[in-house]
């Protein structure tokens, strides 16, 4: 699909680890403790992920590097101000409100998994912190849900921003993230 009027954008493992870990916090959202072995894997799952992306963050392609879109609060802000006003600029790779919120996702979903291995390891002494006892475990249970529902806002407003963008810019920005592939 590479041509003139298209760039390859996004590769190949940043679209795996992107539809994983979609799926994996769903998955651990949705089972909470109904099923707590699918719960539990789904966040070794996106555990997993996290640590790949920070990697993927620095030598991944440029598009996925942290050091070719990562900017100062004023620029997202300013970003966002725009957006609102329906006249952003178009950027081939992340756009200042879309690294901040890669920024406040990867540090929601560490926290949400950190405080998950609390949980575990206060509720069933196991996992990575399964020394961590029984003392706090209801501080942990209510840290833990808070930092997965604030996560699931950011999804929330992170797919109204896909949709907004793709709007202005008559660009299905979702389906890029499944091929690849933007328009120049």
């Amino acid at each position: 699909m590479e041509s003139q009027a298209f760039v390859k954008v996004w590769d190949l493992p940043l679209r795996i680890f992107h539809w994983l870990l979609v799926a994996g916090f769903f998955i651990a959202y949705l089972t909470e403790d109904d099923l707590l072995t699918v719960h539990v894997w789904a966040g070794y799952l996106v555990t997993g992920l996290l640590v790949f992306r920070l990697i993927w963050g620095f030598v991944g392609n440029d598009y996925a590097r942290f050091s070719n879109f990562l900017c100062g609060p004023a620029k997202s802000i300013a970003y966002v101000k725009d957006l609102i006003a329906l006249k952003t600029q178009r950027y081939i790779g992340h756009n200042p409100a879309g690294a901040a919120m890669i920024v406040l996702l990867l540090i929601s979903l560490l926290a949400t998994v950190i405080t998950g291995f609390a949980v575990y390891g206060a509720d069933q002494a196991a996992g990575p912190l399964a020394a961590i006892g029984p003392a706090n475990e209801k501080m942990w249970e209510e840290v833990h849900e808070f930092f997965a529902n604030f996560t699931l806002i950011l999804v929330i407003v992170h797919v109204v921003g896909v949709a907004v963008e793709s709007y202005i810019h008559r660009e299905n920005l979702a389906r890029a993230m499944l091929h690849g592939f933007k328009r120049k």
